[in-house]
């Protein structure tokens, strides 16, 4: 089964196996994509809403991996439902592909090039340069904000 994005609507993605999505990804989509998502949600695609506990379980390695601030609720949600469906997540975002190989969630990537490798961000203080491997409001040095780094 593969559970898709809005990316998988937009680029028109095609697949002889079963499908399913959440309803926050309709809200994503205008014109032809979204005819593409009622089209396939009439003819069979399953529409999952994933557990509150399951969606916590991608809150909490989102945020271990330092994706948390990047993600939405709708990219939260489609993790957690093909985590809970055993599915193949089809999505171009890097972000939801770092989580999704964290908790051993299959990706299928459409228009883009799929990761080569999960990260665990690191965030440095604006101000006085020091870095936190946890992202924090502001720096408890000297309180300046901090922003997300890439750890290489």
């Amino acid at each position: 089964m593969y559970v898709l994005d809005s990316s998988a609507f937009i680029h028109d993605f095609h697949t002889t196996e079963q499908t399913a999505t959440i309803p926050l990804v309709r809200e994503e989509l205008e014109d032809e994509s979204a005819y593409r998502y009622d089209a396939m949600e009439g003819s069979g695609m399953h529409i999952h809403i994933p557990n509150g506990d399951t969606t916590e379980k991608v809150e909490r390695a989102a945020r271990e991996s330092g994706d948390l601030d990047v993600l939405s609720k709708t990219d939260i949600r489609l993790v957690a439902a093909s985590f809970e469906l055993d599915a193949t997540l089809v999505t171009d975002d890097y972000a939801m592909q770092n989580v999704a190989e964290k908790l051993n969630v299959t990706v299928d990537v459409i228009a883009r090039e799929g990761i080569d490798e999960q990260r665990h961000w690191q965030y440095q203080c604006q101000g006085c340069g020091r870095e936190f491997d946890e992202q924090k409001d502001r720096c408890p040095i000297c309180g300046s904000g901090l922003s997300r780094k890439n750890p290489s």
